[in-house]
């Protein structure tokens, strides 16, 4: 079992459970879950909501992983959120994130898998290297997005945190984090690592491949 670099617990679950959850992608078609490590190994990213401030931040960040790096290691990055169809697509124009994202729009896989609704705060919890705005301003940006999107909502249950899976082929779980919090966030590179990707990624603003 892999070591969590944030020091919580490495949650145990059965993809069985969720394998026929429906997804949906930006045009509202679905598809069942396991389509999406049925075939390869995939490293899948359960986001809060797409207003979250924490979460846009961190898909920043995702959306500089370089797509060669991805197919030289035969690995599937995606995303899932958990509003209606309709939001994907403004939330890739604003954050530039062109990899796979779909929503589960009932959270059935959230609730299923056990991720938690509330947040829990630990003295030892390692803040994520991924957000860059504090808990202030970082609402503010939240509730102002949530104000000027076409469709006032907050796209979402404010209450749900995410996670990370690294599944597949098959339905062989690797690696599970559920989110405490919402800057419980596993590091992109250690997760990308694990999953057998072999570039080192560097997520200062101008990033940098570092060959390991």
């Amino acid at each position: 079992e892999a070591a969590d670099p944030s020091g919580t617990a490495v949650a145990d679950i059965n993809l069985k459970d969720v394998e026929d959850c429906l997804i949906y992608d930006r045009r509202g078609v679905s598809f069942l879950f396991k389509s999406l490590y049925q075939d390869s190994k995939s490293v899948i990213i359960f986001v809060r909501n797409f207003l979250c401030y924490s979460c846009k931040e961190y898909v920043d960040d995702l959306s500089k992983v370089p797509r060669g790096a991805l197919e030289e290691a035969g690995i599937r990055l995606v995303v899932i959120g958990q509003s209606s169809h309709q939001h994907i697509e403004p939330f890739c124009l604003l954050t530039g994130y062109s990899h796979e994202i779909y929503v589960d729009p009932k959270r059935s896989i959230y609730l299923k898998l056990g991720m938690k609704r509330e947040e829990t705060f630990t003295d030892s919890a390692l803040p994520s290297p991924h957000v860059k705005s504090g808990l202030f301003m970082g609402q503010i940006k939240s509730i102002w997005r949530a104000m000027t999107s076409p469709a006032f909502d907050f796209q979402g249950d404010l209450h749900q945190q995410g996670g990370a899976i690294i599944a597949g082929p098959g339905s062989q779980v690797y690696f599970c984090h559920f989110d405490m919090n919402r800057l419980d966030h596993m590091p992109i590179s250690w997760l990308l690592q694990l999953a057998g990707v072999q570039q080192s990624l560097d997520f200062s603003p101008k990033p940098k491949i570092m060959h390991v």
